[in-house]
């Protein structure tokens, strides 16, 4: 996790100095130990714990036993920790450089800002932070610090592994797969549900440039920093605020709607709102993709699906179990879709037309994402 070139970055991205990159690079260091080294021995103990596949809730009770072990509470503890710290460091890093991230965003004039001061987030991201970033997706934040941190850290907290510091391989795959199962669509509006920083978007954006392309999400600070972002790498993007279950957008406004790994930060309830939302927002011959981790819960082994819990209470991932488990296939349908598609697609890093790589089997975490997508 070196400096990137110019031309895997942006000018909003906060700088590490020499000390906050070390602090960094043990970080990324320790994560890695945590998962390569440590992890598999909680899978052998979980194993040991296991009540057995007659029993009803074999997860659950075989997660309540672990938290007896003194070794699986040690891990746990540093899992935690490791999050802590590294929030930690990328938040004193860039409150040291708000005021000239701030500046910067100033200067940008590509696109449009829309915030709404009377805009209630929901519950499930005012009651805890998400991935224990501190404040959350707060909406009181000042400037585009909250949209720095999370920009930052999650080059950090994936390794690089999502595209490097510019974070867009989700948006890609996105891409990828529209170019893999809708290659004649050329949208003319496009929208991100849950855009976060635009991340995500501005691939789709700039795959796109004749279309307006729109992110929609609840942080102001967050926006702020995204329409930043894309101005400073040239895409006129527009951001509104506004909730992914109710968008502030007339019926059948968009082409294309998508979300990247949006779904596990709501709730079960949510998930379902935010399908038939996508469903409303398209004009006909529409389409709408939807993307998540690449798991689907049931057909985890018994580590994995406590692994899930230990994101849900150890990392702040407040639907995760949910957006693994749901039914994609009978809620898009539900919400009105036909020819509905459920699997998964290849990551992808360069996606062209023609791009292929989707089908029923995961390859595994940043390998594939799970996806479901249809027309309207």
């Amino acid at each position: 996790m070196s400096t990137p070139p110019p031309s895997l970055t942006h000018p909003m991205l906060p700088e590490a100095g020499h000390d906050e990159m070390a602090q960094q690079l043990f970080i990324r260091d320790l994560k890695m130990w945590l998962g390569a080294e440590i992890e598999p021995l909680q899978g052998e103990i979980a194993r040991k714990l296991d009540p057995g596949p007659a029993h009803n809730d074999r997860d659950a009770e075989t997660f309540a036993r672990l938290h007896e072990e003194p070794a699986f509470r040690s891990w746990a503890g540093v899992f935690r920790a490791s999050q802590e710290l590294m929030w930690d460091d990328i938040w004193r890093s860039v409150e040291r450089q708000a005021d000239t991230l701030d500046a910067r965003a100033n200067e940008v004039t590509l696109g449009s800002l829309h915030l709404d001061p009377d805009f209630k987030a929901p519950d499930y991201l005012v009651d805890g932070h998400v991935h224990i970033m501190p404040g959350g997706y707060d909406l009181d934040a000042p400037g585009v610090r909250q949209g720095a941190m999370m920009d930052r850290g999650g080059a950090v907290y994936m390794l690089g592994r999502n595209g490097g510091f510019l974070n867009d391989g989700r948006g890609k795959t996105v891409l990828a797969h529209v170019y893999a199962l809708y290659p004649d669509l050329q949208p003319e509006r496009i929208l991100e549900l849950g855009c976060g920083v635009g991340a995500s978007l501005l691939p789709v954006a700039q795959a796109f440039p004749q279309a307006e392309s729109f992110g929609l999400d609840v942080g102001p600070s967050m926006l702020r920093y995204a329409h930043a972002r894309a101005g400073h790498l040239g895409v006129a993007a527009h951001f509104v605020q506004g909730s992914a279950e109710e968008a502030p957008f007339e019926d059948g406004s968009f082409d294309l709607v998508f979300s990247a790994a949006l779904m596990h930060e709501t709730s079960a309830e949510a998930i379902e709102r935010i399908l038939a939302e996508s469903h409303r927002l398209l004009r006909p011959g529409g389409v709408a993709v939807h993307l998540e981790v690449p798991s689907r819960y049931d057909e985890l082994d018994l580590w994995s699906q406590i692994r899930s819990q230990v994101e849900r209470d150890y990392n702040n991932e407040p639907a995760w179990q949910a957006a693994t488990s749901a039914d994609y296939g009978a809620l898009m349908r539900a919400a009105g879709f036909t020819d509905v598609a459920v699997g998964f697609q290849d990551a992808a890093w360069a996606p062209l037309p023609g791009q292929a790589g989707f089908g029923p089997d995961s390859k595994g975490v940043f390998r594939s994402w799970f996806v479901t997508s249809a027309r309207r």
